[in-house]
């Protein structure tokens, strides 16, 4: 019998024991089935969840219906809603009551299936990613999308409140050097020219602001061609905000806020703020990195000074050549076996280092004494050493000799790796962190270049401005960082307003002049017209889902990803296309290089 399923009356997530003796009409997917003797019994699921149907022989045609039913076929029934007594299922929110079934229809039958949706399975990524719409009825997955629409929620509402504007900006723009390649785009009617898909909106806010709006902010979908990885897609999804009139602490502030928000509506979680900050260079020296995980401790330690008297060519070497020395104490870390140490040796050394000097401290015959390794080495100094970097007996010290640079990634490589083995990163805590006072350039060694540390707008901190000229590498930039838990969540600056300071720090990038007007007149030419101070920021919602859903990757959050290899297995994208289209666009295809 025909069921109305556009008249649903509740949902499969919804019926509670009040509704009993109601007749209701119900749609969805079979999730399971289970013929009892007499008895049929189907789990209903849509996308709220799941309701028990029961199938009595007695009842009519249904029950001859129900026992032809397959997982995922789709079905709207109409029945009375009954108690289940003393059969309970507790794990369910409907578990307290069931469906008594009087009418169904079949809407639709399902084949048999690649994968089944509603168990935790063991499939390759390729699969589910060829069968998306499949992967993503399953509940856990749809659980994710949802914190994803509150997050996005949350992010509008809140910059609403603000008295922020949502601006679209163009997804057919010009190339600019913003750090990863273009997308390119053909232009039919312009032959021989092409549009580049945004990396941000980055100019474009900008120009909001000279055009006197004050306050923008956009959910924006952005685009980078580069390798992937977990948390890299070619597509991604972005925060993009803007504020007039304001300096550092006025972005940070309303942020922060934004934050807030987010936790609260997505994890119902209340953080605390202002959150922690930390300069750029001290998160070098105490982490080794400039977005710092600061859940746990096993923080770096200079002990040049210590090792200057130490008779160990290896770090003598390294403090003549202008280098340091520096380590990390991991505490119970004399427990680890020789295969795990020499197990982090070879992975430093697969990374680019040339090793990993440890010693364990123990309680010796005359008090504390050090093994393994370098030991001999440091005995001499071994009370002085645990003294200084706060060792204890039971403890493991982990050396790194060499470049400022080098010491910093091989020793925080070391730190994140020996915390996941030893088991000392806290469960459910969100460590929320600002890291500012960036250099705003860098010496690149085969460019023979400064480069920016973000991008080219970025204003440098005024006081630092007339080293510009003299010493560029100890200039400080107006951008700061978002980090949580070690992953850089947001980034944004204070820009440049003033023409004649972004064309000097246009020049000082090796961007001419001539180059400058072909990339960025547009912006230039603003910048004569009265242009206010202004600063913003951007951060992946992508990323945010990711965390705060637990998630393993952003193609786990992204209703559909791309792989590894930049390849759509749903559409089979990219693709080739016809003569003609490439004719249209005068382009030619050259042969593959032969393998």
């Amino acid at each position: 019998m025909a069921v109305a399923y556009n008249k649903r009356t509740h949902s499969c997530g919804e019926l509670r024991t009040s509704e009993i003796d109601k007749t209701v009409t119900l749609a969805g997917w079979v999730n399971t089935s289970r013929d009892h003797g007499g008895m049929t019994f189907v789990d209903l699921r849509d996308h709220e969840g799941l309701t028990q149907l029961r199938f009595n022989p007695q009842l009519g045609s249904a029950h001859g219906v129900a026992r032809t039913l397959h997982n995922e076929d789709v079905i709207a029934v109409t029945g009375r809603v009954v108690s289940r007594g003393e059969f309970v299922n507790a794990k369910l929110a409907t578990g307290e009551i069931e469906v008594e079934v009087n009418d169904i229809e079949v809407l639709s039958r399902c084949d048999a299936l690649p994968f089944q949706v509603h168990d935790k399975i063991d499939t390759s990524e390729e699969l589910l990613l060829r069968y998306r719409y499949l992967h993503l009825r399953r509940p856990e997955v749809q659980k994710v999308f949802r914190m994803r629409h509150t997050i996005a929620r949350a992010i509008r509402e809140y910059f609403h409140d603000n008295r922020f504007i949502e601006i679209e900006t163009p997804f057919l723009t010009k190339s600019t050097p913003e750090g990863a390649r273009d997308y390119l785009v053909p232009s039919r009617v312009q032959p021989g020219s092409f549009f580049a898909l945004p990396q941000s909106p980055q100019l474009f806010k900008q120009l909001f602001m000279i055009a006197g709006f004050d306050r923008y902010a956009q959910i924006v979908r952005c685009f980078r061609d580069e390798d992937l990885r977990a948390d890299r897609q070619p597509e991604f999804t972005q925060l993009d905000m803007e504020m007039a009139f304001v300096e550092r602490d006025d972005v940070m502030t309303m942020v922060e806020g934004c934050v807030q928000r987010i936790f609260k509506d997505a994890l119902n979680i209340d953080v605390p703020v202002p959150f922690a900050r930390m300069t750029e260079q001290e998160s070098m020296d105490r982490f080794g990195i400039d977005r710092p995980d600061t859940r746990y401790g096993m923080e770096l330690q200079d002990v040049s000074a210590l090792m200057k008297d130490v008779d160990f060519r290896v770090f003598r070497n390294a403090l003549d050549g202008g280098g340091v020395v520096k380590c990390l104490v991991a505490p119970g870390g004399a427990a680890l076996t020789r295969k795990v140490t020499d197990g982090l040796t070879e992975e430093i050394k697969g990374i680019g280092g040339t090793g990993l000097p440890i010693v364990k401290v123990i309680e010796g015959e005359k008090g504390i004494e050090l093994s393994t390794g370098v030991a001999k080495f440091l005995q001499p100094i071994a009370v002085k050493l645990c003294e200084q970097v706060g060792a204890s007996v039971g403890d493991a010290i982990f050396f790194m000799p060499g470049t400022f640079a080098d010491v910093s990634k091989y020793l925080h490589y070391t730190r994140t790796r020996l915390a996941t083995i030893l088991d000392v990163i806290p469960k459910n805590r969100w460590d929320l962190l600002w890291v500012v006072d960036f250099p705003l350039v860098v010496w690149d060694e085969d460019a023979k270049r400064w480069c920016s540390t973000h991008h080219p707008f970025t204003a440098p901190i005024d006081e630092d401005v007339a080293m510009l000229d003299t010493d560029p590498g100890k200039v400080r930039d107006k951008a700061y960082d978002l980090v949580l838990n070690g992953t850089e969540m947001a980034g944004g600056s204070i820009r440049i307003h003033q023409r004649e300071v972004q064309s000097k720090i246009f020049r000082l990038l090796g961007i001419s002049d001539e180059e400058a007007k072909e990339k960025f007149e547009f912006l230039l030419d603003a910048l004569r017209f009265g242009a206010p101070p202004h600063g913003g920021i951007a951060f992946g919602l992508d990323r945010w889902v990711m965390l705060l859903s637990g998630s393993q990757s952003l193609r786990d959050v992204i209703a559909f990803p791309k792989t590894q290899r930049a390849i759509c297995p749903l559409t089979n994208a990219p693709g080739t296309v016809s003569d003609a289209q490439l004719d249209e666009l005068f382009l030619t295809v050259k042969p593959l290089p032969k393998k």
